[in-house]
């Protein structure tokens, strides 16, 4: 399944293939703010469809998430990094994506501030 998803001003658009089976909401500092959950694909699943020449990075503590936002509207659509085996990976915010029922959704609770 193909979902399309955007930041709030739509500047950044994406397409994201798979089926979410669940999200996870993360305690670390940048998430606990941001309050996103996170469905983690492999990389080459996200296809960003406009405004990729305008997305913003921010990266702390360890530098290894891409945390990705649009400049325009601060929005985190997604982030990007690589898993415990190296491989490329998306972390999607599912609260970013059209036409999603959050409450049918089930949530990990993960706690990165420990981490």
């Amino acid at each position: 399944m193909t979902h399309t998803g955007s930041c709030h001003c739509g500047q950044v658009k994406f397409e994201v293939d798979g089926e979410i089976t669940g999200a996870l909401a993360c305690n670390c500092s940048i998430c606990q703010r941001k309050g996103s959950l996170l469905w983690f694909v492999p990389r080459e699943q996200l296809r960003v469809t406009a405004g990729d020449d305008v997305l913003a990075t921010y990266t702390f503590n360890r530098h290894v998430i891409k945390h990705r936002f649009c400049p325009t509207c601060g929005m985190h659509p997604f982030g990007e990094g690589t898993d415990p085996k190296g491989n490329a990976v998306a972390a999607i915010n599912i609260r970013c994506l059209e036409d999603i029922d959050l409450d049918a959704v089930p949530v990990q609770h993960y706690d990165g501030r420990s981490k």
